[in-house]
């Protein structure tokens, strides 16, 4: 790493840059402004000029990501919410982020979706051929991990395929 940063227009085109890249929330810029200065002051100043400016919002990054993530990705609210506690949003801005994004999309459909297309690589192009109780299970702990709720995914599954689902805890699989 070149030497620490010491001017505040220095470290500002530092989280220019990054911003371009992709958002981040405070919590990521902060420790990344971190890693470019040793200076706490100088990372506080940026970080309000940047808020100032209206580069940096938690509640506006939080309906960007989910929103993202539920279209492109496919992944539930369960998910959505550990991911961006991760990056260090709030409680508030995550509910209003899920709650918005709730009025747009249909997670059952979202869900079948998911379960078509395992379905359709796990039997091929026109096989027929059922689908056994452990292609069920791991489909049902891949939409777990997906972070959808577990009485939806069995709603769905129990829709989708004539196997019996499995009785599994969602605990054990939130590893």
């Amino acid at each position: 790493m070149p030497s620490p940063l010491q001017s505040e227009e220095e470290l500002y085109n530092v989280a220019l840059r990054a911003l371009a890249r992709r958002a981040h929330s405070i919590h990521e810029m902060r420790r990344k402004l971190g890693r470019y200065t040793h200076n706490e002051l100088l990372v506080r100043v940026v970080l309000a000029r940047l808020k100032e400016n209206g580069h940096l919002d938690d509640r506006v990054f939080a309906r960007q990501f989910t929103s993202q993530r539920i279209a492109t990705r496919k992944q539930g609210p369960f998910r959505i919410t550990r991911e961006l506690r991760a990056r260090g949003v709030s409680d508030a801005d995550i509910h209003l982020a899920l709650a918005a994004s709730a009025g747009e999309t249909d997670q059952a459909a979202v869900i079948r979706q998911r379960i078509e297309r395992k379905l359709k690589s796990l039997r091929g192009a026109g096989s027929g051929q059922k689908v056994d109780s452990k292609k069920v299970a791991a489909i049902y702990g891949s939409l777990l991990r997906a972070g959808f709720p577990a009485d939806l995914i069995r709603r769905e599954l129990k829709r989708l395929t004539s196997a019996a689902l499995p009785d599994t805890d969602p605990s054990d699989l939130s590893s």
